[in-house]
């Protein structure tokens, strides 16, 4: 008998790469990297940042529940199982080495 069920595009691709032992796991999205205090006053976009700032980030509400806070969620899980970082941006910018918001280990 079936079931309603809603799988999460992002921790499913984070279990994956982490399955997989990748060393990288990118996250694409609509914007070219993850913001503290997203269209307030005091916005502030995110280069690199650890698990546990990120960690720190969700605890505070930084991220919306349906947009950057699963994608955040799933960065730190890859990071915690093995990953090397995880790049959260948009796909325009993947030529460009530096960009997006990277997590990595504290």
């Amino acid at each position: 008998q079936g079931i309603e069920a809603v799988i999460d595009k992002d921790l499913a691709s984070s279990l994956l790469a982490s399955t997989i032992k990748s060393d990288e796991f990118y996250i694409l999205t609509d914007v070219p990297k993850v913001c503290i205090n997203f269209h307030k006053p005091g916005e502030m976009s995110l280069d690199t940042i650890t698990v546990a700032k990120a960690k720190e980030y969700l605890l505070n509400g930084e991220f919306g529940a349906g947009s950057m806070e699963p994608k955040v969620k799933a960065a730190i899980g890859f990071v915690e199982n093995g990953g090397k970082e995880t790049i959260i941006t948009e796909a325009t910018q993947l030529l460009n080495e530096h960009c997006g918001t990277r997590i990595i280990h504290n």
